[in-house]
């Protein structure tokens, strides 16, 4: 486990996943039940300001704009909680790494600081246990570039990065390990959209509700434990989805026989279970949490360059 330090303050990677949340060693859903009484059932629980918020309860509804209510605030002292009770601390200054779709950055990056930066001192209690923490920055990354950022230099020649979420899509191009600045997009396509297709796919044929956990472990997973004919239009659906990943891939200017493509977030084992692809020149990366890891390092690294300037 890495513990990235600058001027005292420990670095915090906190990816806001329109589905789940990632630290570099945690992942939580990003749903949650608010309480004003203790929770009796669970321990996974913060309590702050004077509410008690259940965690990992299903998923929040997506929405493009991460400011437009308290929810991701508290996801993220949730996820400072996850990291600080992990390495037995309680006491700590913490810096802020999180990320924006890449599209996205420039635009929302300042008012996303400014969400996340609301309160300087921050006391909370987690698992039983009391929290104190000042926040001391924050540092706003690019998603997609930062998962690779610690190997730039193993992607020669002409490479194209997607990045599948579970509410956007990440597309950037490298070449020998250097950013394309106009090759970059950022699509509505990740793998919410491919659970609404399922769902309603298999409402209308057999008028049947899909559970929300059994349609998030299929998409995990690739395999549920239903009926034969559910489980094939559930896998003939998700075809569907990833040929559209494809085609869109293509209007971007894929060609398999001129760059090799890389495929990372939780929506690659879709692509690798449903996709049609040469596997020479197509690779899987299935860490959820690479985007997390890329932005403690990516921070630490801006961090030190600014200290020693």
């Amino acid at each position: 486990m890495n513990q990235y330090r600058v001027d005292g303050s420990l670095i915090i990677a906190v990816d806001h996943g329109f589905g789940n949340m990632k630290t570099a060693n945690i992942v939580f859903s990003n749903g949650m039940a608010v309480y004003d009484t203790e929770p009796i059932m669970s321990r996974d629980y913060l309590f702050f300001a004077g509410k008690y918020y259940v965690l990992n309860q299903g998923h929040k509804p997506y929405a493009s704009e991460k400011i437009n209510d308290d929810d991701f605030y508290i996801l993220t002292i949730a996820a400072i909680a996850k990291e600080l009770r992990l390495r037995g601390i309680t006491r700590e200054q913490v810096h802020l790494a999180v990320g924006l779709p890449l599209k996205w950055r420039d635009v929302q990056q300042e008012e996303f600081k400014k969400y996340l930066l609301r309160n300087k001192h921050v006391e909370f209690t987690y698992c039983g246990s009391k929290y104190f923490v000042e926040i001391t920055g924050c540092s706003v990354m690019p998603q997609c570039y930062a998962a690779v950022a610690e190997k730039l230099g193993s992607y020669q020649g002409l490479n194209m990065l997607a990045d599948i979420g579970n509410g956007t899509m990440n597309v950037m191009y490298l070449q020998d390990g250097r950013t394309i600045e106009k090759k970059m997009w950022t699509e509505i396509l990740g793998v919410k959209q491919c659970a609404l297709l399922i769902h309603d796919a298999v409402l209308n044929k057999f008028q049947v509700e899909l559970d929300e956990s059994l349609l998030n472990s299929y998409l995990m997973k690739g395999r549920a434990d239903v009926d034969e004919e559910y489980l094939k239009f559930m896998e003939e659906t998700a075809k569907t989805y990833v040929q559209s990943i494809f085609l869109k891939l293509k209007e971007l200017g894929y060609n398999s026989k001129l760059m090799k493509l890389h495929f990372m977030g939780g929506g690659a084992k879709l692509v690798e279970l449903f996709g049609e692809y040469e596997p020479a020149r197509v690779s899987f990366n299935h860490d959820i949490c690479a985007n997390a890891k890329g932005f403690e390092y990516f921070c630490y690294l801006a961090m030190r360059k600014r200290r020693r300037a």
